[in-house]
């Protein structure tokens, strides 16, 4: 399986909770300025859906999804994390239908974990990570983030962010140079002779620019990073899946943005849920972290 569809097939799955921002970039495009969306409105409370692990097996396909508890308290996550699931289960079963049984060298695997990130008054966020396995030489990885707002009863999506669309250029450019600078790190570590470091540097380089356009379809999995002190947030985590900004052997990479550089772009509606904190009073903090494939 190419690159490309694997990468599309995680953006696609996402788009059922994740708003995309396509009419921004047209905007972009044509030298005209999108209006910024308004903040999500509240929402009515839905009906309590149930989220319950699943573990499904026959000789064609396994299937484990599993979920955070707390998560059900809030209906609305609730069923965007099932819808998510839903998706890719739904996914599975339609390649293994449209398969030859014969021709199977193995069962399917889909593995799916929702896990949660954040809860606070202001905000929660679950993580979902896994992969869908069809055939080839591994799994499509299944990456994507919910970040669920209970005051307002809706989920924050990457286009509502900020005030102006064009401040997507500010991360980009932030993002871009921490993605740069760890993988010139990554790859001195591994002491390649100069030619094959210029490749390396040139080819996942590409990527990381193709992969980080300042539109915000691009950074639509997004996380909320605590302050070590109270529920405000000192930042974002952007969340990359594999062939988005490096190859498939470098895993999730992301890029923790801090409130300095937000705040002047956020939308009015979201300042409050900041603070600014001094970086040397972060732990452990790194520009840009890996997670490999699988995990």
């Amino acid at each position: 399986m190419s690159k490309a569809p694997r990468f599309v097939l995680v953006a696609a799955l996402g788009t059922a909770v994740l708003l995309t921002a396509c009419d921004q970039k047209k905007g972009a495009e044509s030298g005209t300025q999108t209006p910024a969306a308004a903040p999500v409105a509240a929402q009515a409370q839905p009906a309590p859906v149930e989220l319950k692990d699943v573990i499904e097996n026959d000789a064609r396909y396994i299937i484990g999804i599993s979920y955070p508890k707390q998560a059900a308290k809030y209906p609305g996550l609730a069923q965007a994390l099932r819808s998510y699931a839903d998706s890719a289960r739904a996914e599975l079963l339609k390649a293994i239908a449209a398969g030859d049984a014969a021709k199977q060298n193995g069962p399917y695997d889909l593995t799916l974990n929702f896990t949660l990130v954040a809860e606070t008054p202001e905000v929660v966020a679950v993580a979902a990570d896994g992969s869908s396995f069809t055939g080839g030489a591994h799994g499509t990885p299944l990456v994507a983030r919910f970040v669920w707002l209970p005051q307002q009863n809706a989920l924050l999506a990457s286009d509502t962010l900020f005030a102006d669309p064009r401040s997507w250029g500010a991360i980009s450019d932030y993002t871009r140079e921490q993605l740069h600078a760890a993988l010139s790190q990554r790859v001195d570590a591994d002491e390649l002779p100069p030619e094959e470091r210029a490749d390396v540097m040139r080819s996942v380089g590409k990527m990381i620019d193709a992969g980080t356009e300042p539109v915000a379809a691009t950074f639509a999995a997004f996380e909320p990073v605590l302050a070590p002190e109270g529920d405000k947030l000192m930042g974002l985590r952007f969340v990359f899946p594999p062939y988005q900004v490096g190859p498939y052997v470098d895993g999730v990479r992301t890029v923790e943005v801090p409130t300095a550089v937000l705040m002047p772009h956020l939308a009015p509606a979201y300042r409050g849920m900041f603070v600014a904190v001094n970086p040397a009073t972060v732990v452990d903090a790194a520009p840009a972290q890996t997670v490999p494939p699988g995990q």
